[in-house]
């Protein structure tokens, strides 16, 4: 039997490198005999990189940059394919570095973005492609567009800072200085969102409140970011707000757009790296699954894009996640959902026995597919 892995991370828990390791040894522990490919996958989130490594040539590159909340942070980028940088928002501006009593999206700021952006230009890349997954900010990339070039101003001519609240005192914006080098380079956006920046599914009222914001604040950024659009799109002579993607990392994807990126599925983009269809075509089985999976996950989410593949060429695919919610709904694209919790559990205990747990269902999947298919 050949036997394709295709997860994401269990978040919090396992890479999904590691899930893919785990899940191969149940594998090869039920039958050494078995094929397995092992396909690791992201969606523009955490593991992004970890992704793109592992099925192209590339090396990391260490960077110190501006944290999520204005501190100076080591971090890291990769560079693949001699000339393409990918970025993670989550690993400079990720909701995880920043302390659960800080977060407010007043203090937070993408600004080591475009400090990495221009570390990637100063080593003559002139390809990237950056995973908005995870953020921390909701500025509309205002604190990107200042590190590569961008001036803003108040009503009073001076100069705006870096963070979120400084989004609703910008009156003014240059853009010819940005950095010239932007003009001729490819930029691709990974995101497994299509929110607009602004309105009910923008970024403010959708993602706002996870970051910190309070419905007050919400409704501030929502009109803030609304403005700074008009700004920079009458600038450009362009209408971007509304294109799906925008509202990503708390308008991250609208920064972006301005400079001429392409917003393109997470998903899609890692797999087509990997050359995930023709694994696919040949396989007898797909295994994925993520930490936690529901309805969402067949819009824009690794396991869901996994599965359109596997359909595609009548492979069956089992999804094995964290939690299930809305299982009838997943059925439609899975031929079994299995959580990996087999007896009552707190949500730390599960996450800490997440390995010992993903084994021994992988196991009991494996035979049980092996058992159909004599």
């Amino acid at each position: 039997m050949n036997i394709v892995i295709a997860p994401d991370s269990f978040k919090g828990s396992l890479t999904s490198i590691e899930v893919t390791d785990v899940i191969e040894k149940a594998i090869i522990d039920y039958n050494s005999t078995f094929s397995v490919t092992k396909k690791p996958m992201a969606d523009g989130g955490e593991g992004t990189i970890d992704s793109l490594l592992s099925a192209t040539r590339g090396e990391m590159i260490p960077l110190q940059c501006t944290g999520p909340l204005g501190e100076k942070r080591s971090t890291s980028y990769a560079i693949v394919e001699g000339d393409t940088a990918v970025i993670e928002c989550a690993s400079i501006a990720g909701l995880p570095q920043v302390p659960i009593h800080l977060r407010n999206p007043d203090h937070t700021t993408t600004y080591g973005i475009g400090e990495a952006i221009i570390d990637a230009l100063d080593r003559g890349c002139t390809s990237f492609i950056i995973g908005l997954g995870g953020s921390a900010t909701n500025d509309g990339g205002l604190g990107m567009l200042l590190a590569l070039g961008m001036e803003a101003f108040d009503q009073d001519g001076n100069k705006v800072d870096i963070f979120g609240k400084d989004v609703d005192f910008i009156e003014e914006v240059n853009l010819t200085t940005l950095d010239s080098r932007l003009k001729n380079v490819e930029v691709k956006v990974a995101s497994d969102v299509d929110n607009p920046l602004c309105g009910e599914r923008g970024a403010s009222v959708v993602y706002g409140p996870q970051k910190g914001a309070t419905g007050e604040q919400v409704r501030k950024y929502d009109a803030a970011l609304n403005k700074f659009a008009h700004l920079i799109e009458s600038k450009l002579n362009v209408s971007i707000r509304e294109v799906p993607g925008a509202g990503a990392a708390g308008g991250l994807g609208f920064a972006l757009l301005s400079i001429g990126a392409d917003v393109v599925s997470g998903a899609q983009l890692i797999a087509d790296a990997m050359n995930m269809e023709d694994a696919i075509q040949g396989a007898d089985l797909v295994i994925t699954g993520e930490g936690q999976s529901d309805e969402q996950t067949l819009y824009g989410k690794a396991p869901g894009y996994i599965a359109s593949l596997a359909r595609k060429h009548r492979v069956p695919v089992v999804l094995i996640s964290g939690s299930l919610g809305n299982v009838d709904k997943l059925s439609e694209l899975f031929v079994g959902c299995f959580s990996i919790t087999n007896r009552p559990l707190t949500l730390e205990e599960c996450m800490k026995q997440a390995h010992e747990l993903l084994y021994e269902q992988a196991k009991q999947i494996v035979q049980l597919i092996s058992t159909i298919k004599k």
